[in-house]
């Protein structure tokens, strides 16, 4: 056993007791004199399970009383493991690019048009002027959502699925750790810049989360440097700009990948930087 704290003897340590066993870390509480000590078996846990002592000395309902609201999504170990009840605003997101795809067969339907920033059934689209003046009246019509709604909107059920993972991964932590305010934020900002730098280079005919995921790469690399606090692989940034180099090279359309929105993630990236440098860092919450 690893002597990890020692505390007062007037502190009712049994129902943070309960608590570490219910989240199966093995652990012992001895009495020294006018003090009592928390053991842990293994060492690694020290850090989550101090930071959980802090929380529960300024609060010690929070868990005795579970049903209140979600337990911390940090396991023990120091693992991120979300569920649902951590990220409401992320499974709804995930949710309804879900229904999408279902309502617009992967987009083979006409009702993608009504997603896509313009509808290219009603307006030409070959230069950037004709852009502009598409846009332009579609906004004056008030169909603001369409600055968004391409978000939702997949061609294939691989990148569906690839950007519903990575949003999880990302986005549970962002709002659990930094509120659903910042990841809203994350999402309005990103989606503008991605798909607006979308639109303007290639036309309408794209869709997809990629280019909030790869705001939320940018932002959680660069905010974590100022303030620790995401599990973050440093190796998924290497990754994510190399994927933006490898999508303007002729070589996805070489290899049968098709055309990727180079543009909405280079944007997303952009927009992600901007957000980390201009946004105050948040204090982990565990």
């Amino acid at each position: 056993m690893y002597r990890i704290k020692q505390l007062e003897t007037d502190v009712n340590l049994a129902a943070f007791s309960q608590w570490l066993e219910q989240q199966g870390v093995g652990h012992r509480i001895t009495a020294e004199g006018n003090h009592q000590v928390l053991w842990l078996e293994n060492p690694d846990q020290a850090e989550p399970v101090l930071e959980a002592l802090r929380q529960f000395l300024a609060s010690p309902q929070s868990h005795s009383r579970p049903d209140r609201k979600p337990g911390s999504p940090f396991h023990p170990s120091g693992r991120w493991q979300a569920s649902p009840g951590h990220a409401p605003l992320v499974m709804a997101m995930i949710g309804v690019a879900i229904m999408v795809a279902f309502a617009t067969d992967l987009g083979r339907s006409i009702l993608s048009a009504a997603l896509m920033v313009v509808d290219p059934r009603i307006y030409p689209w070959d230069t950037m002027a004709e852009r502009l003046t598409a846009l332009t009246s579609t906004l004056a019509g008030g169909e603001v959502w369409r600055l968004v709604s391409p978000d939702f909107l997949h061609f294939s059920w691989p990148h569906l699925i690839f950007n519903s993972v990575m949003l999880w991964f990302l986005g549970s932590q962002v709002e659990w750790i930094d509120g659903r305010g910042r990841l809203l934020v994350l999402f309005v900002v990103g989606s503008l810049l991605s798909n607006g730098l979308q639109y303007f280079t290639t036309g309408p005919l794209f869709g997809g989360l990629s280019g909030v995921v790869y705001a939320l790469v940018s932002y959680c690399w660069l905010s974590q440097r100022r303030q620790p606090r995401f599990q973050f692989p440093s190796a998924l940034a290497v990754l994510a700009v190399a994927w933006v180099l490898f999508g303007f090279t002729p070589l996805p359309e070489l290899l049968g990948l098709g055309r990727m929105a180079n543009a909405a993630h280079l944007g997303g990236l952009l927009a992600g930087l901007l957000l980390g440098l201009v946004l105050p860092a948040r204090q982990p919450r565990h």
